[in-house]
């Protein structure tokens, strides 16, 4: 059994071209989507229909439904249900998507003995202030306003009653998927901004606002996942600030801004990778599983 994963921005075309290799190599796939684990989020989160995956088997799509929880240990589980599965099945392993921080975790491990789900007791400032007298090392590569890693460290030093430095050098991280071979989709900026306009506008076509509309009425704006790019601009139209025109738009322009954001991202995280335009990628990658 192999195992890959192809990255790439949104919009660059990784679903596609994960399912013309699942294809050609005997593969099932691992969505690494943090939006496309959600039951009833299909427009929002542009994951593939269930006609677009055809016999192509599919983990991390459709796990929970948008009330619940989701985060990097729930997608450690998913990743241990798909391997397994490949493995019985005697397939390949294609983990394909946008969510940079599940696969980093996953070649480079997480510590284990923390709870989830702590909440902080005093403010987030409070919290940087305090972590960073007691650990400044670990704290200075933290921005203040990452609510998530100040949660994560505060949860550390709380439940542990060690500094995080202390607590990881106790507790080492442990990889899954240590040595896994990365291939990275590249396209140049304007034409992904193209590609970026054409997936919003069939976004609004085939019924975005009908999808936000359904998932307010049944979970009301509460859950993390109705703050995802074009779920939260669809709530500001319902709520009469942004028009048709303009929803579009800042749909895209927030899309192309996260874009921007996960190729820094890739840019500086994986090590074992393999970097190409598309139509090069695909004799890549098909190289890599004749090996």
């Amino acid at each position: 059994m192999k195992e890959i994963a192809i990255i790439g921005s949104t919009a660059s075309g990784k679903t596609g071209l994960s399912l013309e290799i699942a294809k050609q190599t005997n593969s099932i796939i691992l969505s690494l989507d943090s939006l496309s684990v959600y039951k009833e989020i299909d427009i929002a989160s542009a994951k593939p229909t269930k006609e677009e995956r055809g016999d192509i088997i599919h983990f991390g799509i459709d796990e929970v439904y948008p009330n619940e929880n989701f985060d990097v240990v729930e997608f450690f589980e998913c990743y241990k249900k798909a391997k397994k599965f490949a493995k019985e099945k005697d397939k390949n392993l294609i983990i394909v998507g946008g969510t940079g921080f599940y696969l980093k975790a996953l070649v480079e491990g997480l510590s284990t003995g923390i709870e989830k789900d702590i909440k902080l007791d005093i403010s987030l400032s409070e919290a940087y202030e305090l972590l960073y007298s007691l650990d400044k090392s670990y704290m200075e590569k933290i921005s203040q306003n990452d609510k998530y890693r100040i949660e994560k460290a505060y949860s550390i030093y709380k439940q542990s009653n060690m500094t995080p430095s202390e607590y990881f050098e106790k507790n080492p991280k442990v990889p899954l998927a240590k040595d896994l071979k990365i291939f990275e989709i590249l396209w140049e900026r304007e034409e992904l901004k193209e590609r970026i306009n054409l997936r919003t506008s069939l976004m609004i076509k085939e019924g975005i606002i009908d999808e936000v509309i359904y998932l307010e009425k049944n979970y009301r704006r509460t859950p993390n996942c109705m703050s995802a790019i074009g779920i939260v601009e669809t709530l500001e139209y319902l709520d009469g600030k942004l028009t048709k025109k303009e929803l579009e738009e800042k749909i895209s322009l927030n899309t192309a801004k996260l874009a921007k954001r996960q190729n820094t991202f890739n840019k500086g995280q994986f090590k074992n990778k393999t970097s190409n335009i598309i139509k090069n990628l695909n004799s890549d990658i098909i190289k890599y599983f004749s090996l």
